[in-house]
């Protein structure tokens, strides 16, 4: 196991070892780095116009998807510290996991609504059961589409770099 891949001593005690990727806010530098620059002062939250940014574990902001992100970059302007930068890429995108109603056989279309960039289509599977396909290319990680999921499938991911996805 690498040190760089290596779980935070606090992760390892709270028995996180395969946990999910936090969810830091726009321009966040490489969690490393970030929890290292970032002091958990909360000004990034208190700037965000869209309020979706939350302090977690040691105050650190967490970004919870009530809404889409404008990438309007007000945490990265008011962050001090370095620890969001206008530089770093944001990478997360939009995926369903196996509880997405149209995977399910009933209808729903909350996500597909919701996305003013037209990410997401569905595709017509045996049985009355609809795919969803998140568009990578269009998809801009937002998070427009999470809080209107009625059961909570959607879910702002990291692509998998070592593959090219078809979906995001």
């Amino acid at each position: 196991m690498t040190t760089a891949n290596a779980p935070s001593r606090r992760a390892f005690l709270r028995g996180g070892f395969n946990a999910t990727p936090i969810l830091r806010p726009v321009g966040a530098l490489a969690e490393p780095s970030f929890l290292e620059a970032c002091t958990g002062c909360g000004d990034c939250a208190r700037a965000c116009p869209e309020k979706i940014l939350f302090r977690g574990d040691g105050n650190y902001p967490v970004l919870k998807s009530k809404r889409a992100c404008t990438f309007c970059n007000a945490c990265v302007d008011v962050c001090e510290t370095g620890a969001l930068s206008a530089d770093v890429p944001w990478t997360w995108r939009a995926q369903a996991d196996d509880t997405c109603l149209s995977r399910n056989g009933l209808q729903c279309r909350a996500c597909q609504d919701h996305c003013d960039d037209d990410a997401i289509r569905f595709r017509l599977q045996p049985g009355g059961r609809s795919e969803p396909i998140f568009d990578a290319d269009l998809c801009t990680g937002c998070g427009g589409c999470v809080a209107p999921c009625p059961v909570n499938s959607i879910h702002l991911l990291h692509p998998n770099p070592q593959t090219e996805a078809q979906s995001c």
